[in-house]
């Protein structure tokens, strides 16, 4: 079968590999929709792995089952998840899945940029969800990432009412901004360096947009009744954003760090002001089962329109093309792949 496989961010190949054999409780998938998320273009992060099939925000269908799956069949369209928790530790019991050592190193095989993939007996038990009819195969590439963005804003505890301010407006940013606007944000305030990603902002739900190298501060005080954000979104790396998060958050108020950035970045907090304050910083990665069900009924209630955040549909042999759009953070919003276009 045909894969795209990563060796960097500038060169991403189409080979072939051979059909993965599923075994018993397994099931094989023929992936249909494949999205590149943000991450997979963290060079520093990736390359540590290559050359390797990458690829974790797919749906497909199911075309083989192994000898005891009883919850599937042939034909089932699905979403499937690479990571999955073991349910029964310490910190899945607390709530904390994404902290699972089992999540951390659960996958399929060989990632979502191919045409098959193998799904392991424990992604098969509790990570393997069936579309609903309203879902269709591209709307459910985004499971996944708005995953994700259901649990952030989940421990934020953001609530109707509230001023939300986000930090960056990649595909991270707008499923924010359309998941607070859904949520009943009072007013949404986006920033980013690319004025194409601005205007992508207002159309998903930002009442304010704000060039990043402007003074943030200053002028989200001038848009929201000269009082700064109950809560701050970072949905970029740049250490920029970082502090200006720190100095956008008002009384009370919480940041949520939901990029990450490279190992050995160190943000100094102002304590004692924070202190006094009651500021609450939160770092969020990943999404649990549970977020992924909301999602899901997100989608199909079509609360988030995602059908609408797809700026590319491209084959596999385009993958590289792809990353490439992803990586310079341009006129993309969301890029698709398709292995059997």
């Amino acid at each position: 079968m045909r894969v795209a496989m990563y060796y960097n961010n500038n060169d991403v190949r189409l080979e072939e590999v051979p059909m993965p054999q599923i075994g018993p409780g397994e099931l094989l998938v023929k992936v249909m929709a494949s999205g590149i998320c943000g991450s997979d273009v963290m060079e520093w992060y990736r390359i540590k792995k290559a050359p390797r099939v990458l690829g974790h925000e797919i749906t497909g269908e199911i075309v083989e089952i192994g000898e005891g799956v009883e919850r599937y069949r042939v034909g089932d369209r699905v979403f499937v998840s690479h990571h999955v928790p073991c349910n029964r530790c310490r910190y899945c019991l607390n709530g904390y899945h994404t902290v699972c050592d089992t999540l951390r190193n659960t996958n399929y095989d060989p990632g979502g940029f191919a045409e098959y993939l193998r799904v392991p007996r424990i992604n098969v038990d509790r990570g393997v969800f069936l579309l609903p009819d309203e879902v269709s195969f591209e709307d459910g590439v985004f499971i996944e990432p708005l995953a994700c963005v259901v649990r952030g804003q989940r421990l934020a505890r953001l609530h109707p009412g509230q001023t939300v301010l986000v930090l960056g407006s990649g595909i991270s940013g707008i499923l924010h901004i359309a998941l607070a606007r859904a949520s009943g944000a009072g007013r949404i305030v986006a920033t980013d360096i690319n004025e194409y990603r601005l205007k992508a902002a207002q159309r998903f739900g930002a009442d304010v947009t704000i060039h990043a190298e402007e003074d943030v501060p200053t002028c989200l005080r001038q848009a929201n009744e000269d009082r700064l954000a109950d809560l701050v979104i970072v949905c970029t790396a740049a250490f920029s954003a970082l502090t200006q998060a720190l100095e956008c958050v008002d009384r009370g108020g919480t940041v949520l760090f939901f990029a990450p950035t490279e190992p050995g970045v160190d943000l100094p907090i102002p304590f004692y002001e924070f202190w006094r304050n009651g500021i609450t910083l939160i770092p969020s990665y990943g999404g649990s089962p549970l977020d992924i069900q909301v999602a899901i009924e997100l989608i199909r209630a079509r609360r988030i329109p995602v059908q609408e955040m797809v700026t590319h549909r491209l084959s596999l042999a385009e993958t590289g093309l792809g990353f490439q759009l992803v990586a310079e953070a341009g006129e993309s919003i969301k890029v698709i792949i398709e292995p059997h276009r």
